[in-house]
């Protein structure tokens, strides 16, 4: 029996051990990716002589932020006032539609079709419209990124309120409770992972309507900037643009998955426990 115990324990810590190797490269692999794709990156310009102008490498696009670290930092800023502004309006909107959707058939057959026809047109034909609107300005950005990142949203939220099973809808009527009360006690938990998942789509491709926007009405952000250095074929300051843009995407990507984590962890418990396990 001893004996036993002994491989069990002896079994245990070296799987806990693997567990904590496991959790160790998975937090460095993201680095060691990108760090190995820039290496990669720089060694294939040098060697095969390739043109600033056609692909500059790591080092003359770090070398261009050094030089225009200032303009890169306003620019930047501005780009990011105008997605969180565009992606706050499109979260908003995106969960009262959603939930409207979701809980109304009604409302489904009716909004739906027009929903979809608006989504098929390209962002980038509504850009000169809301500028003869709005002029140039913060208002052509954000309001792009509001609309870019609005579909994911009600549709996601609206999946996660549909899901709700008819059974557990018929016991809760039985029990007493009204539809509002289906809808905020478990519909809209139900719908949490599916939210959390739309915002992860939703707030990297709010940075693509803003930018769309600021280079059709170049005023401030990235979009300008990269217009700007495009007509000097200053390329490594391009690609410095979409560098930092790319950077804040992942910034606001994480942001999101930690909130995920600390309110929808029931979600993803049973995984969570495989992984702590070495599966």
């Amino acid at each position: 029996m001893a004996e036993m115990s002994a491989r069990a324990l002896a079994r245990y810590q070296s799987m806990a051990a693997a567990a904590r190797r496991q959790r160790r490269l998975e937090h460095w692999l993201p680095w060691i990716v990108i760090g190995g794709m820039f290496a990669l990156w720089e060694i294939i310009v040098v060697a095969f002589g390739i043109a600033e102008f056609i692909l500059p490498a790591p080092h003359d696009i770090v070398n261009s932020m050094i030089r225009w670290w200032r303009p890169l930092m306003q620019d930047s800023l501005v780009t990011l006032y105008c997605t969180l502004a565009g992606f706050g309006m499109a979260i908003v909107g995106g969960v009262l539609l959603g939930v409207a959707i979701g809980s109304s058939q009604m409302v489904y057959k009716g909004l739906y079709p027009l929903l979809i026809a608006f989504n098929s047109i390209p962002k980038v034909a509504v850009v000169p419209i809301l500028i003869i609107w709005f002029g140039i300005g913060v208002w052509p950005p954000i309001l792009t990124a509001f609309l870019i990142s609005f579909f994911p949203i009600v549709v996601n939220v609206a999946t996660g309120i549909a899901t709700v099973e008819p059974e557990l809808k018929d016991v809760l009527r039985a029990l007493g409770a009204k539809p509002r009360d289906i809808i905020v006690k478990v519909g809209l938990p139900r719908a949490m992972p599916y939210f959390f998942a739309s915002l992860k789509i939703a707030v990297t491709v709010a940075f693509v309507g803003a930018i769309i926007a600021e280079s059709v009405a170049p005023n401030a952000g990235i979009g300008r900037l990269i217009m700007v250095a495009s007509s000097r074929f200053d390329v490594p300051l391009v690609f410095a643009g979409l560098i930092i843009t790319g950077f804040m995407g992942i910034v606001l990507y994480w942001i999101a998955e930690y909130i995920e984590r600390r309110t929808t962890g029931w979600a993803t418990r049973g995984q969570n426990q495989n992984l702590a396990a070495g599966g």
